[in-house]
């Protein structure tokens, strides 16, 4: 009887203690929480006051994190924004989900199938962001890389997140952007949802052109934009073109590696 007892309490789980860690470095990640969750560059007394702490202390707290590059401070408006190592373990996370390591194999075959610029772009704090840039075959005259935020309103992958995603995603999105007049694009946004497509000719830099459509996953809930983009006039822009077609096709296969 004593042999089952002592076996019994050997096989009994050991209470885990909790695990001792740096206070200082728990009290710092207040502030890249709350800066998270605002969704904006925020001045020094609005962040403080979000982290439930005094100035002083945020102000000492975020010398080192800007050291660090979790944040960066605008040197016009003062105010606290994410820093390049906070985008960069972003840009990690996000590799990790499904959506992006479907899309990243077939982002690099549909650039050298189509000869152009291949972009992946997901809802962002601050909009439609890209997180995977593959460059074409034809030199473009526009600085486009990972991190760029585009314009809702103005770009065709813009456009297709207003078209195609959920209306707390774009409304987020939107407070972070210039105002659109919406109600002059609700019916252009009719038409892309009807088509499942959309285009920018020239537009928004000169000479540039592009094609977007959505990727959608088993939810049939918006995931990311697909957009190629090339030179006007070796960018084929036709709705039912060659380059359409592979885009649709590419964001067909997509859906289904989702589902």
């Amino acid at each position: 009887m004593a042999r089952l007892l002592s076996a019994a309490q050997h096989a009994a789980p050991v209470e885990t203690k909790q695990q001792r860690g740096i206070q200082s470095v728990e009290v710092g990640a207040r502030l890249l929480d709350a800066l998270a969750k605002r969704r904006e560059p925020l001045a020094l007394s609005a962040l403080a006051d979000a982290a439930a702490m005094s100035t002083a202390q945020a102000h000492t707290y975020l010398v080192s994190l800007t050291r660090l590059g979790l944040v960066k401070r605008d040197a016009l408006t003062g105010n606290y924004e994410p820093g390049p190592l906070s985008l960069r373990l972003g840009v990690m996370n996000l590799e990790q989900q499904p959506a992006y390591r479907a899309a990243a194999p077939r982002v690099a075959a549909l650039a050298l199938e189509t000869g152009m610029s291949v972009a992946v772009s997901v809802a962002g704090p601050q909009g439609p962001t890209i997180v995977r840039y593959e460059r074409g075959g034809q030199p473009l005259h526009v600085n486009l890389h990972v991190g760029t935020v585009m314009s809702l309103p103005a770009t065709a992958t813009g456009r297709i997140f207003l078209a195609f995603d959920t209306p707390a995603s774009v409304s987020a999105m939107q407070a972070h952007q210039a105002e659109a007049d919406l109600p002059s694009l609700n019916a252009r946004l009719d038409e892309i949802r009807a088509r499942g497509i959309e285009r920018g000719i020239d537009a928004p830099s000169p000479g540039v052109s592009s094609m977007s459509v959505p990727v959608f996953d088993a939810a049939q809930k918006m995931q990311l934009a697909l957009t190629a983009i090339g030179p006007t006039g070796l960018c084929d822009v036709a709705w039912n073109g060659a380059l359409a077609q592979a885009l649709r096709h590419a964001a067909r296969d997509l859906t289904a590696a989702l589902s």
